[in-house]
């Protein structure tokens, strides 16, 4: 199999990126980088995410976020939800699709969301009958597919056997996460390829951290299997609470770039895209100085 001729990114920036924010980022800064995202060409973005404001304070705008974001035409507007109660809650503010989240790792599952895999699976269940009744597209994420902070090393087998449930479930795509960097290209290759036997390959998505600055390394390396959906994060913003050190997600930029260099399109403008990573640096910048905080 040869890589593919074009990737879809997938946006992560305003969600996976500012929720681990030690600041507050005000709702017009939020709407303001949507909107340069999607003047960069960028058509599926993660906008936010319908948890409990007492957990993940920084998403406890989503709803008015949404209520100003620009018509996206023939792309998607993608919200976290934990379980129904979220899921109602994205519907109600105008949600076109919805993702959910487990984990590889036992471990990672119970420190992150207090849970089995088998229990978040099982919460995942009506949210997926709901979104087909309701005809709201459905996303799944996989996280520690190559390496947990907890457990270390993730068997590729493990990774497979929770992709399939989610495909089971209802999720038109699962996204593959190595959520603390941990990862090499032969794992992430190994990894891949063991999920694609379950299930098909371009109803898979690559989501890497660069902690070790081996993102990109790891995308190419997957490129030929059959995927062409990368989630990337404009500036690498993002990262994980539970990886110390952690530089945060494949920065958008770097993707763009490395894809172009292997003749992939992606239909993402980079100058347009580099006003939007100094948009949202620039404005961090300032909100951590007002509050005495340096950045990274």
């Amino acid at each position: 199999m040869t890589a593919p001729s074009r990737v879809r990114i997938v946006e992560v920036g305003p969600r996976d990126g500012l929720q681990n924010e030690p600041v507050t980022v005000p709702t017009d800064i939020k709407v303001g980088l949507i909107e340069r995202l999607r003047e960069a060409g960028l058509t599926s973005i993660e906008v936010g995410s319908f948890v409990s404001p007492r957990w993940v304070p920084q998403m406890a705008d989503t709803a008015a976020v949404m209520a100003r974001l620009p018509p996206n035409p023939g792309g998607r507007y993608t919200v976290l939800v934990p379980n129904l109660k979220g899921f109602e809650a994205a519907r109600a503010a105008g949600a076109s699709e919805v993702a959910v989240f487990a984990s590889a790792s036992e471990a990672f599952s119970r420190a992150n969301i207090n849970c089995s895999i088998a229990e978040s699976l099982e919460r995942f269940a009506p949210v997926g009958e709901a979104a087909r009744a309701a005809g709201i597209g459905l996303r799944g994420y996989v996280s520690c597919v190559l390496g947990c902070p907890y457990e270390g090393a993730v068997a590729p087998a493990a990774v497979a056997a929770v992709a399939s449930r989610l495909i089971a479930l209802g999720c038109a795509e699962v996204s593959l996460g190595d959520t603390i960097g941990a990862g090499a290209p032969d794992q992430a290759r190994a990894c891949v390829a063991a999920v694609a036997t379950g299930v098909p390959p371009e109803c898979l998505a690559l989501h890497f951290h660069d902690t070790r600055g081996l993102a990109l390394a790891n995308i190419r390396a997957c490129l030929d299997l059959g995927v062409s959906v990368v989630d990337a994060a404009v500036a690498g913003l993002g990262g994980c609470p539970y990886a110390a050190g952690a530089t945060g997600n494949v920065a958008t930029e770097a993707v763009v770039a490395d894809l172009s260099r292997l003749g992939i399109a992606t239909g993402v403008d980079a100058g347009r895209l580099a006003e939007a990573g100094r948009f949202v640096t620039d404005a961090l910048t300032r909100i951590r100085l007002g509050t005495g905080r340096r950045g990274r």
